[in-house]
């Protein structure tokens, strides 16, 4: 059947081998409907059990094929011996924070001499600057760590050198052909890395950089001989799973086992921090993915978007309970003081991107929006309008960008190249993520460079404008059986994306405005079943006036499965992504 979406999608049915769900179920006692989701994901006989129960001794390399490592370890550990005082410099996102609080939480185990710096967005920019060092230089700081940043940093870093600072940069940002000078660069996207690690975000390079540091330490008894405690790694999980699902990294392979194994350690609250912010939160339900993604992230974020930059590392390295709440609070309000700002950006930014909505890429700047709030509101565009999206705050002579790309084109790469034909002062990211700056001049330079590039990439280049389905549902299907098979897939996210289905042939029976961001709906089938439905109203206006004007008419509904839990009560919901009127 050929379904008439309402928003211009295109909704393709996933083959699947039935040769294989069949091998799948038969082998391993799997639910039909379950072998067959796991056929249309490619997962092998051979592959099931750890895709369905990842550990992580099954994915974990030696952290040693990641180049400099053990140069890495090694510099480290001379500067504990030597008692220097080390600085952690983190970026001001989530998994700059989690990277950072994954390093100073295994140094507290073994080294007192260290304090956090987190770069103002405004003030310092993206990673180490001169500035930047200057403060650290004033703190006594004698051995520096990067985390999420550094590997660009080229005038900074010699700044640090020619100031007798050793450099330790753990990366996972694109990297240029040259290199900063430094004494170890750990980050698995550079040329020469042959570890196939670039999957990775900076918490996942940071844990394997701890593994690498406690294995040299157990070996060498620096623990028996200080009569010292060897930490549980594993409590770590946690802050590695955060920095993973927040920077939007592929959750296969060892970053599934990851997620997997890091939302059970978050399930029993061992840091302080995170547990404080869930309760501050209202998180009632038993954390998992979209949790972290879509509510504790933003709070976290909210710190280095539009207020005090280290406030998401200070609260993930905190162990005093007044502290973490009084942080975790402040962060609450200022994550609803985002929202109301990013609104208001967010109306602009859409009118101008209708503008630019025949260029293949969309470039939007406006000299009065926060830049803290850019890369939300690209991300926003993206979704919208299918297309790249670089938003531009140029609130003086330099402006400052963010990107936020389509699958198919590495904007890190793209960014890399604007960067060595002259047009950016400086930038880097990775392959659906960027950040730049640029004299304001030459905004429309970088536009016709990134269109440019954009171009080459034809006839190769597929638009994300359709929905890929996994199974054609009946509504008595949408039930707390079929949720918990498809919970098995899980953790969800980038690379590992919720199952989508269609549910044919329903009537609307009654809608509701649940609140200023979602819509409740109950759907009715021929045979008189019910089925409730929600659909969140981020760009999704075009669908929630259709269900508003269009009650009489038939429906097919393409989306997830959505569990809430309320009251006690468990209701399985149906979030509604598309929709289109029957004939």
């Amino acid at each position: 059947m050929k379904y008439q979406s309402i928003t211009g999608k295109e909704w393709i049915l996933s083959n699947y081998s039935e040769n294989l769900a069949l091998e799948i179920s038969q082998k391993f006692g799997i639910d039909n409907f379950l072998s067959k989701l796991l056929s249309i994901r490619k997962i092998t006989p051979e592959s099931c059990q750890s895709y369905l129960n990842p550990k992580i001794k099954e994915f974990m390399p030696n952290p040693s094929v990641l180049k400099d490592m053990d140069l890495a370890v090694d510099a480290l550990i001379k500067a504990i011996k030597e008692n220097k005082r080390i600085c952690i410099l983190g970026d001001y996102d989530v998994d700059g924070a989690s990277s950072t609080a994954l390093i100073v939480n295994f140094l507290k185990n073994i080294h007192s001499n260290y304090f956090i710096y987190i770069p103002d967005r405004q003030i310092d920019g993206y990673g180490p600057s001169i500035n930047s060092l200057k403060n650290i230089i004033e703190k006594k700081g004698e051995f520096l760590i990067t985390v999420d940043c550094g590997t660009t940093s080229f005038e900074a870093l010699e700044y640090a050198n020619t100031n007798n600072i050793d450099v330790l940069v753990i990366d996972h940002h694109q990297a240029e052909i040259k290199l900063p000078k430094c004494k170890a660069l750990v980050n698995p996207n550079q040329i020469d890395d042959k570890s196939n690690l670039g999957y990775l975000c900076a918490a996942g390079v940071s844990f394997l950089f701890i593994v690498a540091l406690n294995r040299t330490l157990r070996e060498s008894k620096f623990y028996k001989d200080k009569n010292i405690n060897e930490p549980d790694l594993y409590d770590y999980l946690d802050l590695v799973a955060l920095g993973t699902i927040c920077d939007v990294v592929p959750l296969i392979n060892l970053n599934r086992a990851f997620v997997y194994q890091g939302i059970q350690i978050l399930k029993k609250r061992k840091n302080l921090g995170i547990k404080t912010l869930i309760d501050v939160s209202d998180i009632k339900e038993s954390p998992d993915t979209y949790h972290i993604g879509f509510l504790l992230g933003p709070r976290i974020n909210a710190g280095g978007r539009i207020g005090q930059s280290d406030l998401g590392a200070n609260l993930l390295t905190s162990e005093d309970p007044k502290k973490s709440y009084e942080i975790a609070t402040t962060l609450d309000s200022l994550n609803k003081k985002r929202k109301t700002i990013e609104e208001d950006i967010l109306n602009e930014a859409y009118l101008l991107a209708e503008k630019e909505n025949n260029n293949e890429v969309i470039v939007v700047a406006n000299k009065f929006w926060h830049e803290g709030l850019i890369g939300i509101i690209a991300s926003r565009i993206k979704e919208k309008f299918f297309k790249p999206t670089i938003v531009i705050s140029s609130t003086k002579n330099i402006a400052k960008g963010s990107c936020r790309s389509v699958f198919g084109f590495d904007i890190g790469l793209a960014i890399l190249a604007a960067k060595q034909n002259g047009i950016l002062i400086k930038g880097g990211g990775h392959k659906m993520a960027a950040g730049f700056s640029i004299e304001e001049g030459k905004i429309n330079d970088l536009k016709n460079f990134l269109i440019s590039k954009f171009k080459s990439l034809k006839p190769n280049f597929i638009p994300n404008n359709f929905i890929e389905i996994d199974s054609i549902l009946s509504a008595n299907a949408v039930n707390e059986k079929t949720y918990e098979e498809v919970s098995k897939l899980g953790p969800f996210g980038s690379g590992n994306s919720e199952p989508r289905f269609i549910v044919e042939d329903l009537s609307l029976i009654k809608i509701n405005f649940e609140n200023d961001f979602l819509l409740k709906v109950i759907f009715k089938n021929s045979s008189g079943l019910y089925l409730h439905g929600i659909c969140f109203k981020n760009n999704k206006e075009k669908i929630i006036d259709y269900l508003k004007n269009f009650k009489n008419h038939k429906f097919h509904i393409a989306g997830k499965l959505s569990c809430n839990d309320w009251n006690k009560q468990r209701v399985i919901e149906f979030v509604i992504e598309d929709i289109s009127l029957t004939h």
